[in-house]
């Protein structure tokens, strides 16, 4: 759904998405990213590690929240379950712990845990949903691809067009943080963003390839988990400078 899916995507949804750099200022602060080309360079990399792994687990919450209703907690005991039923982890804890698995830098985890927090929040109230609401009772702050694929189903979109908005955010964020901090030419990073497309598409659709086996179980342990150290490195040392615009 076209529309829903813009939504989802767009910076004014007020989601606390503008607050975070995804490491743009760290990087900036290191001379690593100082014009167009060194920031062309830098989304690219942030696209095909951090941004496809994103991508992939978004389209996995998404997916399982159209999965099949799961029974709450209540209903099971109701139902006399038996003990290994009562005992069994809550699938949205277990995606959640693949995103933690997947997210060595602390500070990368803390930044994911707060934007998927506030996203689950704004989402409740704009796409009121069964699944929205079991998910906020599974995992109080969930990580931010959690949260975006649970909220994209709620809001009728596919786990493919969920993974696409993923991997947008993973460049289009550090994009206009670039051009806040360095006072960069708009319309030449928006072109660097549109020569992206592409690759958007295609990192969006490599994330779904491993998402379920054939009998449509989820096989998460097969999602993306491609490491990006610079970036943590970053993230780290972002969080212990003295002064910074960015949360993230």
């Amino acid at each position: 759904m076209v529309p829903a899916l813009l939504l989802l995507t767009d910076s004014r949804l007020p989601a606390g998405g503008h607050a975070h750099s995804g490491g743009t200022e760290r990087a900036i602060a290191s001379g690593a990213v100082h014009d167009v080309p060194s920031l062309a360079s830098f989304l690219r990399g942030r696209l095909h590690t951090a941004g496809a792994v994103t991508a992939g687990l978004t389209a996995a919450a998404c997916a399982h929240a159209a999965s099949p209703p799961r029974r709450t907690p209540a209903q099971v005991e109701a139902g006399g379950a038996r003990p290994t039923e009562r005992t069994t982890p809550d699938p949205w804890a277990v995606l959640d712990a693949e995103v933690d698995a997947r997210t060595a830098s602390p500070a990368q985890r803390d930044a994911s845990r707060t934007q998927g927090r506030l996203l689950l929040r704004v989402a409740r109230r704009v796409w009121p949903s069964p699944v929205l609401e079991e998910l906020a009772r599974a995992v109080s702050s969930p990580h931010h691809p959690i949260a975006l694929g649970a909220a994209a189903h709620a809001a009728g979109v596919t786990p493919e067009e969920a993974a696409l908005a993923a991997a947008y955010h993973a460049v289009s964020g550090p994009a206009t943080a670039a051009v806040r901090l360095l006072g960069l030419d708009p319309v030449a990073v928006h072109a660097l963003l549109a020569e992206l497309t592409p690759n958007l598409a295609a990192v969006a659709a490599r994330s779904c390839l491993a998402m379920t086996t054939p009998d449509a179980s989820p096989r998460w342990e097969t999602l993306p988990a491609y490491s990006a150290p610079a970036l943590d490195l970053l993230a780290e040392q972002h969080t212990q400078a003295e002064v910074r615009l960015f949360v993230s």
